[in-house]
Formats: structure tokens, C-alpha cells, sequence
């Protein structure tokens, strides 16, 4: 039977024993969503600035991902090496990105429940287990790089009496701001991630002030594309970061913070749409920071001998020693953007930690409880690379190199089920993608995850060596093709199947 006009995701109310990413008393009441109103059901209402303001939350929650200390470190290694030329990439990078974070919004809103939790229901246990433990990977593979960034800046600040370990240690306790931020409601949480996010931006363009990049040379290597054989591996680098695994699992949760009445088509639609410019809004933040950031680094040292050498531990020493006190000197501006970076992005991945767990093994655990395992999970060998590393800036950015090769190795666990169940009707009802927007974000996994296929290539085409070690490789790589596979199969299997079989 065809879908009616006013169909609407298909929602089990059978189901409140589960885990929810959010209680209904703790979301955020919008204005005029319980109106007893016909406007709901078959339109979307106007557009209004107060229910924009309301909406406004999450996906600057979701931004800050993008602007973690793993991407600033990406920022000012193409920076440095690649001068202007990967600031296009960069842009369209960022567009790429926006078009998933919506295609998980839209999961959410549409459906009342985020992607750890669909996954959970959608997909075999042994399947799921495996998403699960992928999921992990790639949010301790983040935390250990968000943490360490903290750390790096904290022991800057302290002007080297707190070690890199002790600033583990402090930001550790980001969980416990969290947590108490978050019992006084989400408002307040997201207030204190606005502020992180503006204290980046300020600064990141102090330093830009202070440098003093070209206007020019910026504007053009924005518009004109341009990409050789020198830079290829910044420009992988500039797009790997972007897609991160575990925002996609948050930002399908955190749309569910506001009180939608998925009962209602318009209401839903209503939804989408002011979650859509919150978070384009977000995003263009985050790219002026990140082109803050590559362009005080292309200004500074780019054609240097230094430059293939910077990186998180060294690069505030460099701008130190190239552009001296001033007012305020640079190398502190730089910890302080660093700083709001990491523990922002800490924070996040502890938010991200309880929706995936919760999700997928569906545990009702208390939040201070599920928060303390969740930043277990990071703290524990954060700590162990913290002292292991400490005294090695060369040792630290190889480690920083395998850890950005443990989330791409994920990109495919999180956009593949993403898409899957996007374009699902019995899942999304009226609100699956069509044809054209579901070619385009396949050809933009592909593209991403071929992408990461040959960084992946690159780094163990030279780390790899000796017949053991090349042989448990080939094993895993072997495995891991086979499981994206089969998550394709499944979801292209299971379509057809559902349109081969008798309505009931």
C-alpha cells in the first residue's frame, strides 16, 4: 500500500523501558509544540526567530567535533606544508560534513531515537556487538588525541610545572563539570559550550591578527582548487578529519534534547528545518576557526625547513620564537584556544560515550555512573601514553599518526548504517531520503571512505614490516573489507526483501 500524505515515522510507545538518550522532563520545552492545532499535523508553521533561538544548541554541541585538537592539528600541518592551496579542500570538506551531521539529525528528529540505538534494533547481535566495539575504538582513538591536546596545554600554561600527565589528570575531571552543568539542564550545558567555542574563536583570530595572513592568498586558495603530489597526504588529512565517527552517533542524539511531537508531520518538518540552519550556522563557525588556524601556519612557516616538523607539542614554541611577547604573548593565546578545544571536545566525547553505550547494549545506568565508565574507557590508557610519551615530542606525533589511522579505520561503521537507515521507510516514514539526496551521500561515503582507504594504504604501506606482522594485517584488512560488505548487503538485501514481501 502506497505511503499516505500525513504518513509519519513509525513510533513504539511499547518501548519506555528503554534506555532514551533524553527524559522527557529534561528536554526543552518549544513554544506553541503542544497547540492543539491542525497547522501541526498537515504544514509546517512559520518560521519564527524565538523557535530558532530555542532549537539552537545542539549543533554547535555537534561543531565543536570539528574543531577538536586533532583537526587543529591537521589545520596547521597543511598550513605549514601546503601553505594556502588546501583552504578549497578544506571549505568543501566542511560541506561534506554538515551533509552528514543533517542526514543524522534527521535520523533523530524523525524517528525519536538516535543511531546506536536503531542500530541495536536493525542489525543481527553479532553485527551490532561489532558496530559497538568499532564505535569504542573510535571514541577513545578521539579522547586519547582530546585529552592529550588538554594536556599539551595545560603543561604550556604552567609554564612546564604541570607534565603532561597531570594535565590528564585535570582533564579527567571534565566529567564532573559535566555532569554538573548537565543537572541543571541542557540550556546551561550548551551556554558553557558556547563560550568554549567563542574563546576558541577569539583566540584563534588574536593570532591571526598578530600574523597577519594574506587576504589575497587566503581568498584565492578558497576558491581556486589546487592539489599536487607534495601535498597529498595534508589533503587526506584535511578530510579525514572532518567525518568523525562518533559525532555521528551524538549529534542523532542530541536533536532529541527538544520536544518534538513526532505524531505530527509539520512539527517534524518544522524541526529539520531550524536544526538545519543551526547547524550550517555552527559549521561556518568552525570552518572560520580552522581557516584561522591553517592560515597563521601557511603566514608563518610555510616554505620554512621547519615546516614538516610542527605539530600540537612544538607548534606554540614556534610562533613564540618567530613573533615574540607583544602585548600578550602568542605561544599563551594558542595554549588558551588549545586548551577550550580539548576540554570542549572531552566533554563531548563523554556525552557521545553515553549515548553509544546506552544505545547499543540498551543500559539504564545512572548518568554519573555511565559517565565514569565512559571516561574510563579514555583516561585509563590516555594516562598510560601520557607517561610513556611525555619526554618524546617525535614518539607523540607517530602515536597521534596511528590514532588518527584507528578513526578512519570506523568512518565506514558509522556513515553505512547512517545511510542505511535514513533511506528506510519503515524506519523514517515520509521523512527517508529520496533518490537524488541518497545517490549523493552515497557517492559522498565512497568518496570519504576511499579516501581514508589510501591513508590507510599509505600508513602501513611504510609502518608495516616483517612476515608476522604483515600477515596479521592482511588478516584484519581482509576481515574488515568482508564486514563493510556486508553492512552494504544488508541494508541493499533488506530493502529489496521488504519491497518483495505481501503487505500484511
Amino acid at each position: 500500500m502506497p505511503p499516505e500524505d500525513n504518513q509519519v515515522p513509525l513510533l513504539s510507545d511499547e518501548e519506555s523501558d528503554q534506555d532514551v538518550a533524553y527524559e522527557s522532563g529534561e528536554k526543552v520545552h518549544i513554544v506553541g509544540i503542544d497547540e492543539p492545532d491542525d497547522e501541526g499535523l498537515l504544514g509546517t508553521p512559520p518560521f519564527s526567530w524565538k523557535k530558532l533561538w530555542l532549537f539552537t544548541g545542539p549543533g554547535f554541541l555537534m561543531s565543536i567535533a570539528f574543531l577538536d585538537p586533532g583537526n587543529l592539528e591537521g589545520d596547521l600541518q597543511a598550513g605549514a606544508i601546503a601553505g594556502y592551496s588546501l583552504l578549497w579542500l578544506l571549505m568543501w570538506a566542511t560541506v561534506i560534513g554538515l551533509l552528514v551531521q543533517l542526514l543524522s539529525a534527521r535520523l533523530g528528529v524523525a524517528t525519536g531515537r538516535h543511531l546506536a540505538e536503531l542500530c541495536r534494533e536493525e542489525y543481527p547481535t553479532w553485527a551490532r556487538m561489532i558496530l559497538w566495539v568499532m564505535a569504542e575504538l573510535a571514541l577513545i582513538g578521539a579522547d586519547i588525541q582530546e585529552v592529550i591536546g588538554s594536556a599539551i596545554a595545560i603543561k604550556i600554561l604552567s609554564n612546564g610545572a604541570l607534565p603532561l600527565w597531570a594535565g590528564v589528570i585535570i582533564t579527567a575531571c571534565d566529567c564532573f563539570i559535566f555532569l554538573f552543568l548537565e543537572n541543571y539542564g541542557v540550556r546551561k550545558l550548551e551556554a558553557f559550550f558556547a563560550v568554549l567555542i567563542a574563546t576558541m574563536a577569539v583566540s584563534f583570530a588574536w593570532m591571526f591578527g598578530e600574523t597577519k595572513p594574506s587576504g589575497t592568498e587566503l581568498l584565492l586558495g578558497v576558491l581556486i582548487p589546487k592539489l599536487s603530489s607534495k601535498t597529498i597526504k595534508q589533503a587526506v588529512g584535511v578530510v579525514g578529519c572532518i567525518i568523525m565517527p562518533h559525532n555521528v552517533f551524538l549529534h542523532s542524539a542530541l536533536v532529541q534534547s527538544r520536544e518534538i511531537d513526532n505524531t505530527k508531520k509539520g512539527r517534524v518538518q518544522e524541526a529539520l528545518n531550524y536544526y538545519s540552519i543551526e547547524s550550517a550556522a555552527a559549521l561556518l563557525i568552525s570552518f572560520i576557526i580552522n581557516l584561522f588556524v591553517t592560515t597563521v601556519f601557511a603566514k608563518a612557516f610555510y616554505g620554512t625547513e621547519v615546516a614538516s616538523t610542527i605539530g600540537l607539542v612544538n607548534a606554540g614554541q614556534y610562533l613564540q620564537d618567530k613573533y615574540g611577547g607583544g602585548l600578550f604573548p602568542i605561544l599563551y593565546i594558542w595554549a588558551i584556544g588549545l586548551l577550550a578545544a580539548g576540554q570542549s571536545s572531552t566533554i563531548t566525547g563523554t556525552y557521545a560515550g553515553q549515548f553509544i553505550m546506552g544505545g547499543f547494549l540498551n543500559l539504564k545506568l545512572k548518568k554519573w555512573l555511565r559517565a565514569l565508565i565512559t571516561r574510563s574507557f579514555a583516561i585509563v590508557p590516555t594516562m598510560i601514553v601520557a607517561l610513556v610519551f611525555d619526554t618524546s615530542e617525535d614518539a607523540l606525533d607517530v602515536l597521534n599518526e596511528w590514532l588518527n589511522v584507528l578513526q578512519s579505520i570506523q568512518i565506514p561503521f558509522a556513515l553505512i548504517p547512517l545511510l542505511y537507515l535514513v533511506s528506510k521507510e519503515q524506519i523514517m516514514g515520509t521523512f527517508k531520503i529520496g533518490s537524488v539526496l541518497k545517490t549523493i551521500a552515497w557517492l559522498v561515503a565512497v568518496l570519504v571512505i576511499l579516501i581514508n582507504g589510501y591513508l590507510l594504504f599509505d600508513f602501513f604501506s611504510n609502518e608495516v614490516t616483517g612476515v608476522m606482522f604483515t600477515s596479521i594485517v592482511f588478516a584484519f584488512t581482509g576481515a574488515y573489507i568482508a564486514f563493510i560488505f556486508y553492512l552494504v548487503y544488508w541494508g541493499f538485501a533488506s530493502s529489496a526483501w521488504r519491497r518483495l514481501s505481501p503487505a500484511k
